[in-house]
């Protein structure tokens, strides 16, 4: 949720911010009626209890045989206050609904658009260039490559689960386990602390985290225990503080381990073959609780620890300032990591990091005390360090003619191989 003081004071921000997202700002104009409404029907409330008070004192204090009237007219005023106070209820709730509806204010400077308007902030890492001589068809895929070092059978995870579902079996699970202890032993390093989470969220936690607002169709929902599954230990990890006060003096920074679903629904016919867009996969997120003035700072922060895992796995990527009209409801903006993938001759997303401000903690009511005594929403950040999709860049940057693929020299100690070779 945004700040109300934000809306009432500058409400002009949060239009622009709607607008640079490609969203209608008639939200705001009904988001500042339902405001006013809300603190009408407030100033009312109190009125009338203020007045059910003072009257309450008068009737104590008269006569008996004046008392049956008075208290008649006590009866009157309580129901008025009943009233009131229902009143109010239901304007909070109207107001709720109506600003929970408007997306996280964008941070300053990021580029307006949709998804082709990002802008590219560096590119580190060469493109591997294949020799024909030793490729004459090109250089092979990562499910290629998968099925002839026996690591990825999509056949049979369709057979058992359907489509865009495997199993990594052998040195492709080993690759997986190891690529995650990696960026777990560099989490741990940073002071992150390990979390397994779990993968079954209740409803206010996936909406407190603003998962169910335009892309509440990729998750998964079991609607006989009122439960959804997570795409994100994100989720899991933004409700852990829930309904708390916490010291933000030093950053609070977890590291999340989990498996992850997500349906893909609208992506028929995209990423069809192999493991880029899957149904269940694994990832390690690291998630950040800072002071809202520190934010922007622990955002640089996880973005050097993502670029640092993709050089050391020797892949070629770029960085990217993810448009406004792209980003996720509660982030006021992410960068988004590409590898380089060969044989599709694009960088693809392997890794992002966003900055959430102020936004989840203000749904889930996480809070700090600041230095003058009072509380306020603490800043929320997320970035993922490791997850299954790098095995994609990994096999096809880093394979040789004859189907083996060379280990890069960081995850040796964590695979246990120089070279993966064919089954």
């Amino acid at each position: 949720m945004i700040d109300p003081q934000l809306l009432r004071e500058n409400p002009d921000v949060v239009r622009r911010s709607q607008e640079a997202r490609g969203v209608s700002p008639s939200t705001v104009d009904e988001a500042i009626a339902a405001d006013a409404a809300r603190r009408a029907a407030l100033a009312t409330f109190e009125n009338a209890r203020a007045e059910q008070n003072v009257f309450g004192k008068t009737v104590a204090a008269a006569p008996k045989d004046q008392k049956a009237a008075l208290v008649a007219q006590a009866q009157e005023m309580a129901a008025a206050v009943k009233t009131a106070q229902a009143a109010v209820t239901e304007a909070e709730a109207e107001f709720l609904a109506v600003v929970g509806g408007i997306q996280n204010i964008v941070i300053d400077g990021i580029p307006a658009g949709g998804e082709e308007n990002f802008v590219t902030l560096r590119e580190v890492g060469t493109p591997r260039v294949f020799d024909p001589a030793e490729f004459p068809d090109g250089p092979r895929d990562h499910l290629a490559i998968g099925e002839i070092l026996g690591a990825i059978d999509m056949e049979r995870g369709a057979k058992v689960s359907g489509s865009r579902f495997y199993f990594l079996k052998g040195v492709g699970a080993l690759l997986e386990m190891a690529i995650v202890r990696m960026g777990l032993d560099r989490a741990l390093a940073a002071g992150f602390e390990p979390l397994i989470t779990p993968t079954l969220v209740r409803p206010d936690i996936m909406a407190g985290t603003g998962f169910l607002g335009a892309h509440s169709d990729e998750i998964y929902y079991l609607e006989r225990d009122d439960l959804y599954l997570t795409g994100t230990s994100e989720v899991a990890l933004a409700g852990y503080h829930k309904d708390e006060i916490i010291d933000v003096a030093e950053p609070i920074r977890y590291a999340g381990i989990s498996t992850c679903y997500r349906r893909e629904a609208g992506s028929g016919g995209k990423d069809t073959r192999g493991i880029i867009r899957v149904h269940q996969f694994q990832k390690l997120e690291m998630f950040s609780y800072v002071d809202p003035a520190d934010a922007e700072a622990e955002h640089e922060r996880l973005l050097a620890m993502e670029e640092g895992m993709l050089t050391d796995l020797g892949l070629a990527y770029r960085v990217i300032d993810v448009a406004a009209g792209d980003l996720g409801s509660s982030a006021a903006r992410k960068f988004d990591t590409e590898a380089w993938v060969p044989t599709q001759g694009a960088f693809r997303e392997l890794t992002s990091t966003s900055n959430c401000t102020t936004y989840q903690a203000r749904r889930l009511d996480i809070r700090y005390r600041t230095p003058e005594g009072k509380t306020a929403p603490v800043a929320t950040l997320n970035g993922t360090l490791a997850t299954t999709r790098w095995i994609v860049a990994l096999l096809e940057t880093h394979q040789q003619p004859d189907g083996s693929v060379l280990v890069p020299e960081a995850l040796r100690p964590y695979l246990g191989l120089d070279v993966m070779s064919p089954r």
